[in-house]
């Protein structure tokens, strides 16, 4: 579903991302691995269209993207669920659903019965503005906005970050259960390890910016993700 070919990315004077390469296939989880700093929000911001590439290019379903917006990218099918969540706190969560509406036609301007089957508690706040909400449940929010949007590949940024234990077992459960449905890659940057490899089916380990490891879970023991992780 997505192809990343030799991204390289820049702040300024400073290389961050060199010659960056991955694969994300349809009906997986592809956990993207590495210590803090070694670009792996970056990359997602690339392949979103929130910063631009200096090199490389991104494919979906075999068809370059065009990445000059991350409105383009979301036109494109590229959903981002940024870290920090990045919700609308004087908005209601029915009005935060709502702004996924932006990339689609008309015609799809309702919200699917299926995020509030991955999400119940959504359903039962939908009145209650978005900064009100727990931690857990403006994540929650979060990715169902994204998921409005109907995305080919869906991208998340430490999604467990500061979330209380229950709330990341739903998290996980949802992310399951979107990769089971069949129509979608799923790309997870995550530092809690424990859930990463859990749920993931391919790893993909960053190190200064550039690949490390990529490998099938089952090809790749979880004692040697922590040893390359050097944790």
């Amino acid at each position: 579903m997505l192809e990343v070919s030799n991204i390289d990315l820049k702040y300024g004077q400073s290389q961050i991302l060199f010659d960056i390469s991955i694969d994300a296939e349809i009906a997986q989880i592809t956990a993207l691995m590495g210590n803090n700093g070694v670009g792996k929000t970056s990359l997602l911001k690339a392949v979103s269209g929130r910063h631009p590439i200096t090199g490389g290019q991104v494919k979906i379903q075999d068809k370059v993207i065009h990445l000059s917006s991350a409105y383009n990218a979301a036109r494109a099918g590229i959903a981002y669920v940024p870290q920090g969540r990045e919700i609308f706190p004087m908005m209601t969560v029915r009005e935060n659903l709502e702004t996924g509406f932006a990339c689609l036609p008309k015609s799809d301007h309702d919200i699917p019965t299926f995020v509030f089957e991955l999400f119940p508690v959504l359903r039962e706040m939908q009145t209650r503005r978005g900064g009100d909400l727990s931690g857990g449940q403006q994540q929650q929010l979060a990715i169902a906005r994204a998921l409005i949007t109907r995305p080919k590949v869906l991208l998340l940024d430490e999604p467990t970050e500061g979330i209380q234990p229950n709330v990341i077992q739903q998290i996980g459960e949802a992310l399951e259960t979107l990769r089971d449905q069949g129509d979608m890659a799923i790309v997870l940057v995550e530092q809690n390890a424990d859930f990463a490899y859990r749920i993931s089916d391919r790893l993909v380990v960053l190190e200064q910016g550039k690949v490390k490891r990529r490998a099938a879970k089952a090809d790749y023991p979880f004692d040697s993700l922590l040893a390359d992780l050097a944790l």
